[in-house]
C-alpha cells in the first residue's frame, strides 16, 4: 500500500510550541505481498526550515522499487523562526525508528534491516540519530522497549558539522541566532562518531555551493578513523539538493504535497490572524513552497540546460547505495 499516513505522536505527547495544529508523520510505501521487506526512512531535507518535497516521493519509490518497504518522514521544522526546535526533530526519527519496529511485522519490515537515507539537512537528522540516539527517550513506554538504532545510513550532501564548514542556518532553526558552545558541540556530527556509528554510505558533488562538500570528508575521515564501515562518492559536478538527479526531479515532478502539511498549517494560521506575522506572509509561503498555488521556476532555462549535464553521472549513486547495502545488511534484492 502506497500513501498511509501514519501519525507519531499523540496530541499530548507533542509539545513544540510553533506547530498550528500539525503533528509529524509517516508516509508508508508498502508492498502488498505477504514477504517480509529490508525497511527504509526517508527524511528529506530543507535546512530545519522545511521538509522537501523533491526528496521524498521520487526517493521513495526509487528503493521500494528495489525491494524495500519505505517510510517518508515529515519531521518538525522551525520555518519563519517562531520557536527553536532544540531536539524535537531528534525525538521525531527516534520516534518513528521505534513504532516501525513495534509495527515490524504489521508493516512486514525486517526489524534488524532498517536503514535511514538523509538529505541535507534531513542527513544531519539521520546522522545525529546515528550518533545520539541513546540520548533519546521515549516517553511511551511500548515505543521505548525497542531500538532507534539505524543498521545503516544514507547521507546525500549531508549538513555534518558546526565548524568552519558549516551551514550555519540549520543550527539557528534548531537553536536560534545565538546557540551556546556546548549545543553547537553536541551538534557538530564528526565529534561524536565512535565504532558504534551505523555503517554509512556517503554521497556529495564537489561543487555543492550550499553545504560545502567538506561536510561529507569531514564524515568519512571520522568513520576511517573509527573503524565504521562507509562508502564515500564524490561526483565531479551539481548543485545542492539534486535528490535522484532524474529528469522528474529537474522538472520538479513527483513532488507529493504530504511533506508540506506543517508549512500549510502555518501559512494557514498567518492568513487567520492567529500570529504576529502580516497576513501576506500567509500567501508568501503558499507561493514560494507551490501549496495550492503555482510555484515560481527554480532555475533559468540556461541554468536547467547546465544542470541537466550533471544528471547522468549523479544518477548513479542509488544504485550504487543498493549495492553497498546489499552487502552491508546482507540484503540481496529478495524478501525472506
Amino acid at each position: 500500500m502506497i500513501g498511509e499516513r501514519i501519525e507519531l505522536w499523540h496530541k499530548e505527547e507533542y509539545h513544540y510550541p510553533a506547530a498550528h495544529g500539525f503533528i509529524p508523520i509517516m508516509v508508508s510505501y508498502i508492498h502488498e505481498d505477504e514477504l517480509m521487506h529490508p525497511a527504509m526512512l526517508v527524511v528529506p531535507g530543507g535546512g530545519y526550515r522545511l521538509v522537501s518535497p523533491s526528496e521524498a516521493h521520487l526517493v521513495a519509490m526509487e528503493f521500494y522499487q528495489a525491494g524495500y518497504n519505505v517510510f517518508v518522514l515529515e519531521y518538525t521544522v522551525n520555518p519563519l523562526d517562531e520557536a527553536p526546535l532544540k531536539l524535537q526533530p531528534l525525538n521525531d526519527i527516534s520516534r518513528a525508528m521505534r513504532m516501525i519496529r513495534f509495527r515490524a511485522e504489521q508493516l512486514h519490515v525486517l526489524s534488524d534491516r532498517i536503514v535511514v537515507c538523509g538529505f541535507s539537512a534531513g542527513g544531519h537528522l539521520c546522522a545525529s540519530l546515528c550518533v545520539h540516539g541513546a540520548d533519546i527517550e521515549d516517553p511511551d513506554e511500548k515505543y521505548q522497549k525497542f531500538s532507534n538504532k539505524p543498521d545503516a545510513a544514507v547521507l546525500s550532501y549531508p549538513v555534518i558539522t558546526t565548524g568552519k564548514y558549516t551551514h550555519k542556518d540549520s543550527f539557528v532553526a534548531l537553536y536560534g541566532k545565538n546557540p551556546t558552545r556546548k549545543e553547537l558541540e553536541y551538534m557538530s556530527i564528526e565529534k561524536h562518531v565512535t565504532k558504534e556509528m551505523p555503517p554509512c554510505f556517503i554521497w556529495q558533488t564537489a561543487t555543492d555551493g550550499t553545504v560545502p562538500v567538506q561536510n561529507s570528508y569531514l564524515l568519512a575521515q571520522k568513520c576511517l578513523e573509527e573503524g565504521v564501515p562507509f562508502a564515500h562518492h564524490v561526483f565531479s559536478e551539481g548543485v545542492h539538493g539534486m535528490s535522484v538527479a532524474t529528469e522528474d526531479w529537474l522538472e520538479r515532478r513527483g513532488r507529493e504535497s504530504y511533506t508540506q502539511e506543517q508549512l500549510r498549517m502555518l501559512a494557514e494560521a498567518i492568513l487567520a490572524g492567529e500570529t504576529s506575522f502580516p497576513k501576506e506572509m500567509g500567501e508568501e509561503l503558499l507561493v514560494k513552497n507551490g501549496i495550492g498555488r503555482t510555484q515560481p521556476p527554480k532555475w533559468t532555462v540556461e541554468q536547467k540546460e547546465e544542470i541537466r549535464k550533471t544528471l547522468k553521472e549523479v544518477q548513479s549513486w542509488p544504485k550504487l547505495a543498493e549495492d553497498w547495502l546489499e552487502k552491508i545488511i546482507d540484503y540481496k534484492g529478495e524478501t525472506r
